[in-house]
C-alpha cells in the first residue's frame, strides 16, 4: 500500500522542488492521455513463464540454484516440469531452517544474488514470534512497478482530479528500523517508507519526524494531534487501525466526522484483512462515500489491486518478479493441520477455474522458492486473473466437517453488523470440545452497550447455515453450541500490545487454535475482562 503514488516520484531528479499542485497535475495529464491507448500485451502464461525464466537464470549461481540445478535445468525445454517435479514446496520453516538463516548471518548469494540488507518483520498474528523474510532490492523495484500499475488504474475510478495534489496519510509501521549490523529488520511498511524519494514529503503524511518515532502509540498521538494542519486525500492502512485512528481525531477535535477534518477524503486503500466487518462502522465515521480501493500485500512482496470499480477481485500481477501457482485447497492436498501434502499437483495462472479454493505458492525476486504464502484465495473472474482472499491455510475451522473458512466468518460479522446496526471492530472464533460433541466460542469486540449475544449467535449461526452447506449438516449432528461472549474492544488491543503485536500492520488471529483459545482466556480473566 505505501507505495502508491509515490512510486511515479522515482522518475524526477531530486534536485528539483516540485509544488504539489504541479505535480498533481503532470499527474491528472499522464492519466487522462494514458486512458486514450490500448497497451498490446502477452498471455497470461506467456508473462509467468517468463518472469519464472528469469528468476531461474539470476538465481543459478546462488546456493539454492546451485543445489538444484538450475543452470542444467534451462538446458532442457522441458524446464517448467522440471523446476515443478525437483523444487519441493517450502513454507517459511522450512525455507528458513535450510536457507535464509544463513541470509540472516550476513552470508550473500543464498537464495537471490547478493546480500540481503532489509529483513521484513512479518505481520503475522499473536501467536507466532515474528518472521524474517528477505527483502532485496529486486523486490523493492517489484513493489514500485506494482506501484505504477495501481496508479495507472485509478484512471477507472470517479476519484477527482485534485486527489492528487492533497496528502496522503500512510498508517504504516516505523521508518526507525531495527539495526542488527549486517542488515536492518521492521515492518515491510517501514521499509517500504524507508526507500521512497526525499521530496516525497510534499504528499506523504504523517512525514518522517513522526513516522521515524518507534512507539505505535506516540506517533497516533501525534497523529490525532496535527491532523486539522494536513489536507489528506488518500489515506492507507489495516481497516482496525485506521478506524482507532479516525475515531480519535474526531474525538480531540471534537468535530462530527472525518470529512469535517479532511473535506478532501475521497480515497481509502486498504489490505491485510477483508474490509467488510468494518465497512459499516468506517461509513458512520465518514461525512460522505468515498472510494475503497483494495490491495494485496504482505511481507513477501506486493501482488496486485483492485483495478476495476464494483468488482470484488484483486487484479494479480503477472510481470513483476513474481511467479504464481496454485494448489486446491482440499483435503487430498492439506492435512487437518493446513500443512501442504507431499505430491500436492499445483496449476499455474492459465489453469485456474473460479470459485475453487486454492494456496498460494510463490517464486519472487527475493528469493522465496515455490512458497506457501498461506493464503487461500478464491478466482471471481479467471480470465482477468482476479482473486479474493477467503482464508489462511492454517486459519480454517474444522472440527468435525464444518469447514467454516475466514470468509464465511466475515460474513456471518456483517450481516450482524448490518441486521443490528453495531459496530464489530475485532473478532474471534474458537472451536472446542463440549458435553462429547463440539461447540464455537465467539468473541466478539464491539462497544455498542446494546449488543445481545444470543441475537448476535442466532445471526452467526442462521448466516452460516445459509451459506456453508458443511457447517449446516455438522449443526445437526456433531457441532451441538454457538456460543458468544461481548468484550470491548480494548480487550483485543491490549492482548496484541501484552504479545508485543501493537501497531499498523498486527492482526489480531481470527480464528484461535493450538492453544491459543486457553492463552486468550487466561489473558481475559487476569485482566478482568472475564469472571
Amino acid at each position: 500500500m505505501l507505495q502508491l503514488n509515490s512510486v511515479l516520484l522515482q522518475n524526477i531528479p531530486n534536485r528539483i522542488a516540485i509544488e504539489m499542485p504541479i505535480f498533481g497535475s503532470l499527474i491528472n495529464r499522464a492519466l487522462r492521455i494514458r486512458r486514450q491507448f490500448t497497451f498490446p500485451h502477452g498471455t497470461a502464461k506467456v508473462y509467468q513463464m517468463q518472469v519464472l525464466k528469469r528468476l531461474l537464470m539470476k538465481a543459478k549461481f546462488t546456493d539454492f540454484g546451485k543445489h538444484y540445478r538450475f543452470a542444467e535445468m534451462l538446458e532442457y525445454a522441458g524446464w517448467l516440469d522440471r523446476f515443478r517435479s525437483e523444487v519441493p514446496y517450502y513454507n517459511y520453516n522450512s525455507i528458513y531452517s535450510s536457507w535464509w538463516h544463513l541470509c540472516l548471518e550476513g552470508k550473500e548469494d543464498i537464495t537471490w544474488p547478493g546480500k540481503v540488507k532489509y529483513f521484513a518483520l512479518s505481520s503475522g498474528t499473536s501467536e507466532t514470534a515474528s518472521k524474517h523474510v528477505p527483502v532485496t532490492k529486486d523486490m523493492l523495484r517489484s513493489i514500485r512497478k506494482v506501484g505504477i500499475k495501481q496508479l495507472y488504474s485509478m484512471v477507472n475510478f470517479p476519484i477527482p482530479p485534485k486527489s492528487f495534489q492533497k496528502g496522503i496519510l500512510m498508517l504504516g509501521g516505523t521508518t526507525n528500523l531495527f539495526n542488527r549490523g549486517s542488515y536492518y529488520e521492521g515492518d515491510m511498511s517501514g521499509i517500504s517508507a524507508r526507500n521512497i524519494p526525499r521530496w516525497f514529503r510534499y504528499f506523504y503524511k504523517p512525514g518522517g519526524k513522526i513516522s521515524y518515532r518507534p512507539n505505535w502509540e506516540q506517533r497516533i498521538k501525534l497523529i490525532v494531534r496535527k491532523a486539522r494542519e494536513w489536507d489528506v486525500a488518500t489515506v492507507c492502512g489495516v481497516p482496525a487501525w485506521v478506524q482507532i485512528v479516525f475515531e480519535e481525531i474526531i474525538k480531540y477535535h471534537k468535530v462530527n466526522n472525518i470529512h469535517d477534518i479532511w473535506p478532501n477524503l475521497e480515497i481509502y486503500i486498504h489490505g491485510g484483512v477483508s474490509f467488510e466487518p468494518y465497512r459499516e462502522s468506517f461509513n458512520k465515521l465518514l461525512g460522505r462515500p468515498i472510494t475503497y480501493i483494495e490491495t494485496y500485500m504482505s511481507s513477501e512482496g506486493s501482488f496486485g489491486f483492485q483495478s476495476r470499480p464494483g468488482t470484488r477481485g484483486i487484479k494479480l500481477i503477472l510481470n513483476a518478479g513474481i511467479f504464481y501457482e496454485f494448489i486446491p485447497f482440499n483435503e487430498e492436498n492439506f492435512d487437518d493441520s493446513g500443512e501442504v501434502k507431499p505430491g500436492a499437483k499445483s496449476y499455474m495462472i492459465h489453469e485456474v477455474v473460479e470459485n475453487v479454493q486454492y494456496a498460494i505458492v510463490i517464486s519472487t525476486c527475493a528469493g522465496a522458492w515455490r512458497y506457501l504464502l498461506g493464503d487461500v484465495v478464491s478466482f471471481t473472474d479467471a480470465r482477468e486473473y482476479e482473486v479474493v482472499i477467503v482464508g489462511r491455510t492454517k486459519h480454517f475451522l474444522s472440527l468435525c466437517g464444518e469447514h467454516m473458512s475466514v470468509e464465511n466468518m466475515n460474513k456471518a460479522i456483517q450481516t450482524v453488523s448490518e441486521e443490528m446496526d453495531i459496530g464489530i471492530r475485532e473478532y474471534a472464533v474458537a472451536g472446542f470440545q463440549r458435553n462429547q460433541r463440539f461447540a464455537h466460542r465467539w468473541y466478539i469486540g464491539t462497544d455498542d452497550c446494546h449488543a445481545e449475544p444470543e441475537r448476535i449467535g442466532k445471526i452467526i449461526d442462521d448466516t452460516l447455515r445459509r451459506i456453508n452447506d458443511d457447517y449446516a449438516v455438522e449443526r445437526t449432528a456433531a457441532l451441538k453450541e454457538v456460543l458468544v461472549q461481548i468484550l470491548p474492544n480494548e480487550a483485543f488491543i491490549e492482548y496484541l500490545r501484552f504479545k508485543g503485536k501493537e501497531g499498523a500492520m498486527n492482526k489480531f488471529p481470527r480464528v484461535l487454535k493450538n492453544g491459543m483459545m486457553e492463552d486468550w482466556e487466561s489473558f481475559l480473566i487476569n485482566r478482568k475482562y472475564l469472571n
